[in-house]
């Protein structure tokens, strides 16, 4: 039998989730796992790396029995994976400590010491601010857990973790792809390569960092150990994957300068599609990522957890405040309930918030319940500014929808000034949050640029599987293959010239308040900062 399937498998935050497909962008079968997340303090955001691998050899094993498909049918397999937590390995291939989650904020002593010290040049360098990602954990790490970085013998990504795993790879074989390293903190983005520079200035092992690959280098094949734990031929190639977003960006086909991409998930990503290298070196906000297509760059921005304060309101206020049953509005929503009934829920929470004026009548709210990633500001929290008597549930609700737009249009700012040659032709929409017509709508007023919501409702599986078929020779050019494959639902969204002329000064509103916040919770947090470092663990 030939093979013609493809499997990639989105390792995420919350869910890990794997995809089968023809050679042809067909999808065969879909699986989706829980992942465990452990939050014991406030600012501790940690994952047991193991969970990673076993949860992704249950999702790839339910596809198997969900299509009935030969495992030697499949010709491919890759991984995509959560971008800026980083995880450690020992010399054994295991794991030295729980992998640090993108959501931990430990490392914000870390983070304003390497700003104040050489920000510039880290953004220069690797086209990412110093914000909470590899370098400053990596230091952290070392300076708060030396035991645990003296048994690290390489800082790796949830996708080597995995693969390495799966293809029985040895510690010194571990391996990251290019579209991870602008959140390196250490790296040259333009060369592809560590910079010597920047790991010295920090003071990291330089042997600890794993070696750079393409995404579609081949870097093992499956082993029989891996092959019983996922169901998967022994021998089938695994290719290196990239990371989630690079990963989504090429599933939704955005592969030509001007298109924009909205990830409306967990974390709110707005990324931008360029042909040339540009680095945020005023603002510290836009992050330039490599694509996983070559000569292609992704400039992008998210709010961490920006999706997530859509379901913090619905399970904590709006329910409670309907008289809805505590396991449907507080948080504990049963493993049985359909997902309808969550979507009918978000549904009649943005009808009735999109009755009320833009601009929620005065009231304003920062999504930075984590604190705010681009700019790095780890000390900033959420707020709501400006509410009165009159206002109620919908006027609440509508401010967060309003505060990731609004917080979008403060990025799209900033990658014009950088690339003012760039025509923003089209944004394409994915996630939980691309569901709402309206919320699309709204954004493409404040950002006016058309919107269009993508066909396919897992983007990130069908990136990695589109990796594994170059890998083995199924693509020629990724681009085309992408943009020949990419599903659209409908007709784009226009923008309303007189919504967008409304939206305007709000947005001016909101990027001058959030300056304001940023500085105001400085001062709150300053005398926390004497409290020192966390324990280490194991």
């Amino acid at each position: 039998m030939s093979p013609k399937y493809l499997i990639g498998v989105d390792l995420g935050t919350s869910a890990t989730k794997a995809g089968l497909y023809t050679a042809a962008g067909e999808e065969v079968a879909l699986a989706s796992v829980e992942v465990p997340i452990a939050n014991p303090s406030p600012g501790v955001v940690e994952q047991e790396t193991d969970e990673f691998y076993a949860t992704a050899a249950r999702a790839v094993g339910q596809l198997f029995r969900d299509s009935g498909v030969d495992p030697v049918a499949v010709a491919a397999i890759a991984f995509d994976s959560q971008m800026a937590g980083i995880g450690t390995i020992d010399d054994r291939f295991l794991p030295a400590s729980r992998f640090d989650s993108w959501l931990d904020m430990r490392c914000q002593p870390q983070i304003e010491r390497i700003r104040a010290r050489f920000g510039p040049l880290v953004t220069r360098l690797t086209g990412c601010a110093p914000t909470c990602d590899h370098g400053p954990k990596m230091l952290w790490c070392k300076e708060e857990q030396p035991g645990v970085y003296g048994r690290t013998a390489k800082f790796v990504v949830p996708t080597c973790y995995v693969a390495g795993r799966l293809a029985g790879l040895a510690a010194e074989s571990a391996f990251i792809d290019h579209t991870f390293i602008h959140f390196s903190g250490v790296s040259d983005a333009k060369k592809g390569a560590w910079s010597d520079e920047l790991i010295g200035l920090l003071g990291l092992d330089r042997t600890k960092l794993p070696r750079i690959v393409a995404p579609w280098e081949v870097v093992g094949e499956v082993k029989d150990e891996g092959a019983r734990d996922f169901g998967l031929a022994p021998g089938t190639p695994i290719a290196a994957g990239c990371g989630d977003t690079a990963a989504c960006a090429l599933g939704a086909g955005i592969v030509r300068p001007g298109m924009l991409f909205d990830t409306a998930g967990t974390a709110s990503v707005l990324a931008g599609c360029t042909d040339r290298y540009v680095a945020d070196e005023r603002h510290g906000a836009l992050l330039t990522m490599r694509s996983v297509v070559p000569g292609v760059w992704h400039p992008l921005a998210y709010i961490a957890g920006g999706g997530m304060a859509l379901r913090w309101f619905r399970d904590n206020f709006w329910g409670a405040a309907q008289g809805r049953p505590r396991s449907v509005a507080a948080g504990n929503r049963k493993r049985s309930e359909p997902a309808t009934r969550s979507d009918e829920l978000y549904d009649e929470m943005i009808d009735r918030a999109l009755k009320i004026e833009p601009g929620a009548e005065g009231l304003y709210f920062s999504p930075h319940l984590g604190g705010r990633i681009c700019p790095a500001s780890p000390e900033m929290r959420g707020a709501w500014v400006g509410f009165t008597w009159r206002h109620t549930e919908p006027h609440f609700f509508r401010a967060i929808l309003e505060s990731i737009a609004f917080e979008y249009a403060y990025y799209v700012r900033i990658l014009s000034e950088l690339a003012p040659e760039l025509a923003m032709a089209e944004a394409r929409v994915a996630g939980g949050g691309a569901k709402s017509a309206a919320w699309n709508q709204m954004k493409a007023n404040v950002l006016g640029v058309p919107y269009r919501r993508l066909g396919r409702d897992e983007l990130g599986a069908w990136g990695a599987a589109l990796v594994a078929g170059k890998a083995v020779g199924l693509y020629g050019d990724l681009a085309e293959a992408a943009a020949e494959r990419a599903i659209t639902r409908g007709a784009p969204l226009e923008v309303e010239r007189e919504a967008r002329a409304v939206y305007a000064p709000l947005v001016e509103s909101y990027v001058r308040l959030q300056e304001r916040l940023a500085a105001t919770f400085r001062e709150l947090d300053a005398p926390r900062e004497e409290a020192g470092g966390q324990g280490e663990r194991g």
